[in-house]
């Protein structure tokens, strides 16, 4: 059986394979695109995927290929409705990264609220062995306890979130996208309330019909000004231009964002202009990445691709 694997540094050299490569023939690629994938995976069997579209136009000339296994949660880059008429299993992995994100969620939001990048700067350029003061307040913080954390997303991240912020004793609050999500843990609440109310908001949210562009201008006026947002669901999810403005005026006391509408990050997205704002963090869709969480979703493939090696349904996606 001949696997190919086509976005081998998506999760990263230092990760094991050798549970793949013992499936069968593995050929793995650092990086795979649109234009030379159709010839990579000709003579395939199963495909290893992250980020490279799976359609007619990638998938047409590999007449072998029987099965997908997505190295992530997200199914968007499948055409799901041609992979089925062509009989081709697709299936991927959830909660592999559930703990990593969360505590990514709180790493950026720390840096924000207490202001990090100021005193970390006031302290290696000098600034503290001049003080006549054993402390600095000249950047104002608050603690957690007693606010309310607003959440977009209660899946098993925006769960995890919810348990921590709790223990910092924060309120939560959520809203749901699809209408559908109960949890009586936590209090649900519109979306107006949610944006009215939230002292942090974090956004854990898939990208859908529901959640593109939903946040915009309108919605960032509604926030409480002392608010800090954090996206940890999707690029898209948030107007980028709408953000930047908000940020430029004062409207938010912060961002931070994980992901981005287009990554690699745009050489014209809009947050660029606020690269010297202690307003706006933000990192490369790194969240979910931690060793641990990178380990687990290639051994987690490896499962899946086991399983229907043995005619056993795991982790399958379908419409």
């Amino acid at each position: 059986m001949k696997i190919v694997m086509l976005e081998r540094k998506s999760v990263g050299d230092d990760v094991d394979i050798s549970a793949l490569e013992r499936l069968g023939e593995l050929a793995a690629y650092d990086y795979s695109n649109e234009r030379n994938t159709p010839e990579r995976i000709r003579d395939a069997d199963v495909v290893i995927v992250n980020k490279v579209p799976m359609n007619e136009e990638t998938l047409g000339g590999a007449h072998k290929l029987q099965f997908i296994a997505a190295t992530a949660t997200g199914t968007n880059i499948f055409d799901l409705a041609y992979c089925r008429s062509r009989g081709i299993r697709v299936a991927n992995v959830s909660g592999y990264s559930t703990y990593s994100v969360a505590q990514h969620t709180f790493a950026m939001l720390f840096y924000l609220l207490e202001k990090l990048p100021y005193y970390d700067a006031y302290v290696k350029s000098g600034g503290y062995c001049e003080s006549p003061l054993f402390t600095n307040l000249q950047q104002r913080f608050w603690q957690l306890r007693g606010k309310v954390w607003g959440i977009i997303g209660l899946g098993n991240i925006g769960r995890e979130v919810a348990k921590i912020a709790r223990a910092f004793g924060c309120e939560v609050i959520y809203y749901s996208t699809s209408g559908r999500n109960q949890n009586s843990e936590y209090r649900r609440v519109s979306l107006e309330e949610l944006l009215e109310q939230a002292d942090i908001l974090s956004i854990h949210a898939p990208l859908n019909a529901d959640t593109e562009n939903l946040m915009t201008a309108e919605r960032f006026r509604r926030m409480k000004g002392s608010a800090i947002l954090l996206n940890l669901g999707r690029g898209p999810i948030i107007n980028e231009e709408d953000l930047a403005q908000a940020l430029e005026r004062g409207e938010l006391a912060g961002a931070g964002l994980d992901v981005l509408c287009q990554e690699p990050m745009a050489p014209d997205c809009p947050l660029r202009r606020l690269a010297g704002s202690d307003r706006l963090l933000i990192t490369p869709h790194i969240a979910w990445a931690s060793v641990e969480a990178r380990q687990l979703v290639v051994d987690e493939t490896a499962k899946n691709i086991q399983a229907w090696q043995a005619g056993v349904e795991r982790n399958l996606v379908w419409e």
